[in-house]
């Protein structure tokens, strides 16, 4: 396979997961606002904390309110995490690889782009109620991972955008997970957490985990949630699955057999999945929840990183948007 091709397909992969995940975060900070009443500036500002674009957010808002932060992470032309520019990077990678992708799955991120790039229109109806645009991209996602999970060959092409769109949920899930556990020690350096029933429902919800975690876990509990979304082998979008799947997937296309590594990569990644693999609850908690989380961003950073130089050219590891001319 060609490394641009191999390229745009990862990258696309990345930032539609992205906008999906931003849309999760956004719709269920906004609910969680209905519920508690006056929870005010704290409970949007640990979506900017979670995205990693602080600074840039306090250069062009003053403030960290709801229509503040719901403007930035959704329409901001200028921050290349936003909503809208994560579907645009995720659209011109479509566009110059729409010979390997399904034609369904380009017409549905076209629809999705140009619905988000309507709605840019009217800004402060969605600062109203946030609720549609992050339910049709929610819906906009899922229906892109159907196609291709139903109508696209599994071959290297497919397991680059699988590696993609796992490697930024495990990062996403991992950030939200960090700083909404943050928010709630009762004092720096007490590993206990704090239960409190709505925030971590709303947890739950915006990973997509709500269901799923009641079916196997039952009640909720702190420690029960922070290991059901770093921990667990079979829910989807919990870290450690995503690391196993995007492991699979890199020796199928590397037909290094499992156990051995041939790469920086590899090496790399074996060596994480490995460690959670092995790790309980009461490990976590024992380093810290957030010195455990940002150990573990960097380490997917590092494999992000290799990836980008071992197969798509990049030195740097950075994402490269494939314009045709």
């Amino acid at each position: 396979m060609l490394s641009r091709v191999a390229n745009a397909v990862y990258w696309m992969s990345r930032y539609l997961e992205r906008a999906g995940n931003l849309a999760r975060f956004v719709d269920v900070n906004w609910h969680l606002t209905l519920d508690i009443p006056g929870s005010g500036q704290d409970a949007w500002k640990s979506l900017i904390i979670a995205s990693g674009d602080q600074a840039l957010f306090e250069e062009r808002y003053a403030e960290y309110d709801a229509a503040s932060v719901i403007t930035f992470l959704s329409f901001e032309a200028e921050y290349q995490n936003s909503i809208s520019s994560c579907l645009w990077l995720a659209r011109e990678n479509a566009r110059a690889i729409r010979e390997v992708i399904p034609y369904e799955m380009w017409e549905q991120i076209n629809t999705t782009f140009h619905f988000v790039k309507e709605a840019s229109r009217r800004p402060l109806d969605v600062v109203e109620n946030p609720y549609e645009l992050c339910q049709k991209i929610k819906q906009g996602d899922f229906i892109v991972g159907g196609i291709s999970a139903d109508a696209m060959i599994n071959d290297e092409a497919w397991h680059f955008a699988r590696m993609g769109r796992l490697l930024e949920r495990c990062d996403k899930t991992s950030r939200i997970l960090d700083v909404n556990c943050h928010r709630m020690l009762p004092e720096e350096g007490d590993q206990s957490l704090v239960f409190d029933s709505i925030h971590w429902s709303a947890l739950l919800r915006a990973t997509s985990a709500l269901n799923a975690f009641r079916r196997c876990r039952g009640r909720i509990s702190p420690a029960k949630v922070v290991e059901f979304l770093m921990l667990d082998q079979e829910f989807p979008r919990s870290v450690l699955h995503g690391l196993i799947q995007t492991q699979a997937s890199l020796y199928t296309i590397t037909g290094t057999p499992m156990g051995h590594f041939t790469s920086e990569s590899e090496r790399l990644l074996g060596q994480l999945r490995a460690d959670l693999s092995y790790l309980t609850i009461e490990d976590v908690f024992d380093q810290g929840l957030h010195r455990f989380t940002d150990r573990m961003q960097i380490r997917m950073n590092s494999v992000d990183a290799c990836l980008g130089r071992e197969f798509f050219g990049c030195p740097d590891g950075a994402a490269q948007v494939q314009v045709e001319q």
